[in-house]
């Protein structure tokens, strides 16, 4: 058995003390997409795994990780995956379900054998997958770009109009506890997810994609009145805790794919702090 990155949870008093190296270790991952490899972390935060897969030269399965203590990777767990790379293959029990840039598929809990391809090595598929703890089974889906619920949301005044897809969710594309879309920055708009808000009952991660090489995104997290930052390259990510707050500002426009995973797949459930009372 192979073995995953373990990231445990921090208290927000504790977190108050640490200085930005250690934030960036808790909090920021990166190095998802490495060619021909799976990586990826396993949080202790509702024990989300983050993972990224990247076939180019060769076709890979998920590993079987010391961590989970199951045979086969699904046993207990489901996950959402959206491509954030070319476009690719995933074939789940025998099934293939292409997918192309932005698009989302749900694999539930029980299956046996997923292979993630690449339609070229010239342009490999860049597998983000979101997975969480099921206590049963849900249907295997894939929704395309363009195809789940979607609204426009903020101002170009303002620099925040975006594109909110919602994918797999309690109206969508069913699952035990994990919930994800796609969220698009209108050209122009750098700011994201405002107000600014946390979800005590549920654990999110973003990952930022589509932000050009010279750009960054600052990524503002912590309790609302004691807020941190973490400067974000493209198709880095964010483990997001029940008590932090999550937005960020880019330097450019950019797209991010949200999930979380928790008590509840209310898509409304979070607590909202505007900015004139953060700190």
């Amino acid at each position: 058995m192979e073995h995953i990155e373990q990231r445990y949870a921090s208290h927000p008093e504790e977190v108050k003390q640490l200085g930005t190296d250690q934030l960036r270790e808790r909090f920021l991952v990166q190095e998802l997409f490495v060619e021909d490899e799976v990586k990826g972390v396993y949080s202790h935060y509702d024990r989300v795994m983050l993972l990224g897969v990247t076939p180019k030269t060769k076709s890979l399965s998920l590993p079987v990780y010391e961590e989970i203590r199951s045979e086969y990777f699904f046993e207990r767990r489901e996950a959402g995956i959206v491509n954030v790379g070319g476009t690719g293959l995933v074939t789940v029990d025998g099934q293939k379900y292409e997918m192309v840039k932005g698009s989302c598929l749900y694999i539930g809990r029980g299956v046996k054998e997923a292979v993630f391809e690449s339609l070229s090595g010239d342009d490999p598929a860049n597998f983000y997958v979101f997975s969480a703890p099921a206590h049963t089974s849900y249907p295997v889906a894939l929704v395309n770009p363009g195809e789940g619920v979607h609204m426009d949301l903020g101002e170009p005044i303002t620099s925040n109009a975006r594109t909110l897809n919602r994918y797999i969710h309690e109206d969508g594309i069913q699952s035990c506890q994990v919930v994800m879309g796609v969220t698009q920055l209108h050209p122009g708009s750098m700011w994201n997810t405002m107000p600014a808000h946390t979800h005590d009952r549920r654990t999110e991660a973003y990952l930022y994609f589509d932000v050009p090489e010279d750009a960054r995104v600052i990524h503002i997290m912590g309790e609302p009145q004691e807020t941190r930052h973490l400067v974000v390259a493209d198709k880095e990510a964010i483990i997001s805790p029940t008590w932090s707050v999550h937005t960020g500002v880019g330097t450019a426009s950019y797209t991010f794919v949200w999930a979380m995973a928790g008590e509840n797949k209310a898509y409304t459930d979070m607590d909202t702090f505007p900015v004139t009372e953060m700190k």
